[in-house]
């Protein structure tokens, strides 16, 4: 049977209009939940730390090599930019951000990372929904998805992984961080997003043609939010 937000051809168009009329600041972007921030950047580091740095032992030993390279990500569904600059440009010299609503990318570029776009540190500023974003091939080392994908509609999210796969550097990694529904979808009609559970999550991921090499839970947010999980994902062709 198909979803509900599967059915409505005004979905992306309510969805755009929603966030057009969402105040483009921290407190906009987290839905009022601006106190979440630091911990979402903690969690999320922690997250990509040993992937991006390797993992070394009490005597400074190394225990593993980091898996990717530092050079390159993109942000998607980047808003005014808020895991760019608290999250990826502590991890990558340069990050692009995709963006479809355009006051936001606005906000970034002359004010919220001028600093970091004038020191050379921002790629490019894409104004474009993920559903009609194809990413130059073989460019990122990372590309990052948080609290976005609830936008896109299944067939679509699996044709944009299938995207940024082929964006990818040969060492290159997806990494997803959503929100996860108990069980089935749970559709908000306000903002014209869906959460899923993890069973479809990592169905859609297996679809695409993913597999998961690190998957973890956030910790540390208020209770009453959904859980909220983090993936690293790679081809399912590509080596170990």
């Amino acid at each position: 049977m198909k979803k509900q937000f599967d059915t409505q051809d005004s979905w992306y168009d309510d969805a755009h209009e929603y966030w057009n009329n969402v105040t483009p600041t921290v407190n906009g972007m987290l839905g009022g939940y601006e106190s979440i921030s630091k911990i979402d950047v903690q969690g999320s580091q922690r997250f990509i730390e040993e992937l991006v740095n390797g993992r070394k032992g009490a005597k400074g030993n190394v225990l593993s090599a980091p898996y990717i390279e530092k050079e390159r990500a993109c942000d998607c569904g980047a808003g005014i930019g808020r895991v760019t600059k608290h999250f990826l440009l502590n991890n990558f010299k340069t990050v692009d951000l995709v963006e479809q609503t355009a006051k936001f990318l606005e906000q970034a570029q002359e004010e919220y990372l001028l600093n970091e776009k004038e020191a050379g540190r921002i790629g490019e500023f894409i104004c474009q929904g993920l559903q009609d974003f194809t990413p130059e091939e073989e460019s990122y080392d990372l590309i990052w998805s948080q609290w976005v994908l609830g936008h896109l509609t299944d067939d679509d999210l699996v044709a944009f992984f299938e995207r940024c796969k082929r964006g990818l550097k040969p060492r290159g990694l997806i990494g997803v961080k959503e929100n996860i529904a108990v069980s089935g979808y749970i559709v908000d009609e306000e903002d014209s997003s869906v959460t899923r559970s993890e069973d479809i999550l990592k169905g859609i991921f297996k679809k695409a043609g993913l597999r998961i090499i690190k998957e973890q839970t956030q910790m540390g947010f208020p209770s009453g939010l959904f859980t909220v999980k983090m993936f690293a994902l790679v081809p399912e062709s590509s080596e170990e």
